[in-house]
């Protein structure tokens, strides 16, 4: 997440999603408060986070008490229960928190939490869903959209353009794509360069609108 550097954070919601979140937070040297309403899960995570406790995240005076405003980064991580997940996330914007994140379950939660002030929604069963799906269509290995509309690929080159230096291969021409890196079967990634030849066993990351880098993997 962007933000400012190793800040504390604020982690509501338990479940899968939050405490493997929170875990992986603390074990990277952040420090995180968890909150959940839930007893029996805070003491099951006791053992890995430091701050982890039991509290009403929908009481106002609840996170004041366990001083909320004072961080600068929340996530609301809380699932199912959607009543929960918009009015924590309200509160928070209420406390001013400057960066909020907060996880749907669908497009219209989504939509909701930003109205009530969320700055980054995350729907990650979505998005792992649509993930998957252009890495089982195509010749993709790898898949992260940037920006909306705009995307990183991790493929192999198709025939067309094995053996002919990049500057001569009119790819970006063609295709609108652009080779970033270029690993070799025993390599390890180098930047891509006017004069690189890809040879078949190699793995490239290429750059391009979402159109495409779909388009460019679909080749022979």
């Amino acid at each position: 997440m962007a933000g400012r550097g190793n800040d504390p954070v604020v982690v509501v919601g338990l479940g899968r999603f939050g405490s493997s979140l929170a875990v992986e937070l603390a074990r990277r040297g952040t420090e995180v408060l968890a909150i959940d309403s839930r007893p029996k899960v805070v003491q099951s995570l006791a053992g890995k986070l430091t701050h982890v406790v039991a509290a009403d995240s929908t009481d106002l005076e609840a996170l004041r008490q366990l001083g909320v405003p004072d961080y600068y980064r929340a996530v609301v991580a809380i699932g199912t229960d959607i009543e929960s997940s918009i009015l924590t996330t309200s509160l928070l914007v209420e406390l001013e928190i400057e960066d909020v994140w907060a996880k749907a379950v669908s497009r219209d939660h989504g939509r909701i939490l930003e109205r009530v002030g969320a700055h980054h929604v995350i729907l990650p069963e979505h998005d792992m869903g649509e993930r998957l799906a252009r890495l089982l269509n195509g010749r993709m290995l790898d898949y992260m959209g940037v920006d909306g509309n705009y995307a990183l690929v991790k493929t192999k080159p198709p025939r067309e353009f094995v053996g002919v230096p990049l500057a001569r291969s009119g790819l970006r021409r063609k295709y609108g794509v652009t080779v970033v890196c270029v690993k070799g079967q025993h390599d390890e990634f180098t930047y891509a360069a006017a004069d690189t030849v890809l040879s078949y066993g190699d793995v490239i990351i290429i750059a391009g609108t979402v159109e495409q880098v779909e388009r460019f993997t679909e080749l022979p």
